[in-house]
């Protein structure tokens, strides 16, 4: 079965009644938790691009950017779009079941707050009730206010440009400090090391973007240290 017909079993089965307990109860380990990533980026994604009133091409065409979908899967992935128009829970309560199948910390969280920022910003206008939002599910899935800053850094059109926000460094840090947290955004990038932590292979090409975002700040630091 693809993850395709697995997210609209999941789905179905919350539009039908069934507890939302219920259906996470078994998307805890590989495979299945790839199941639940998609599920949150959908549920939650629908829900962060009605939150400026409208729900535009441009944000619905970021969520084909976040997940390739091949031909032959079209139609699974229409089910699943109608499925989740509807709505089925709080974006609270997808967010604290969501967390609750990773591990605190888990690089997995931040993946699918990535995907959830690429899909707000997708209109050219970051509305304050997507950032609150944001900023909420952020906190539920135990992101640090710098680890926030540095998505919103990335992501957000209008955000002051701020290299260290990007790699969630700070200025006063030792240069060998931020090049070992640059590599190690790199290595966390690697698509094999995202796809063992449940990201889905869909989705897996969200990291290009982020790749050339943080060699980009890694270059105009280093640059600044060596004026």
């Amino acid at each position: 079965m693809s993850i395709w017909s697995r997210i609209s079993a999941a789905l179905s089965a919350l539009s039908s009644g069934q507890p939302l307990s219920e259906v996470f109860s078994h998307l805890r380990r590989p495979p299945e938790r790839t199941v639940a990533f998609a599920i949150a980026v959908i549920a939650l994604g629908a829900k962060i691009a009605k939150a400026d009133g409208q729900v535009t091409r441009d944000e619905v065409r970021a969520f084909r950017e976040v997940f390739v979908i091949p031909p032959e899967e079209e139609a699974n992935a229409a089910r699943v779009f109608n499925l989740a128009r509807q709505d089925i829970a709080g974006y609270a309560d997808y967010a604290r079941r969501i967390a609750a199948l990773f591990d605190s910390g888990d690089p997995a969280l931040r993946d699918l707050m990535e995907g959830l920022f690429h899909i707000a910003t997708a209109d050219g206008d970051y509305h304050a009730n997507e950032d609150k939002i944001l900023a909420e599910v952020a906190a539920i899935f135990g992101l640090s206010d710098r680890e926030f800053r540095s998505l919103r850094a990335r992501f957000v059109p209008d955000c002051a440009h701020d290299p260290y926000e990007v790699l969630g460094v700070s200025p006063e840090m030792p240069l060998g400090d931020i090049r070992r947290a640059w590599h190690r955004a790199v290595r966390d990038s690697h698509p094999d090391v995202m796809i063992a932590r449940g990201v889905p292979q869909e989705a897996v090409h969200m990291a290009e973007q982020r790749l050339i975002a943080i060699n980009r700040a890694w270059e105009e630091i280093s640059s600044r240290a060596d004026a």
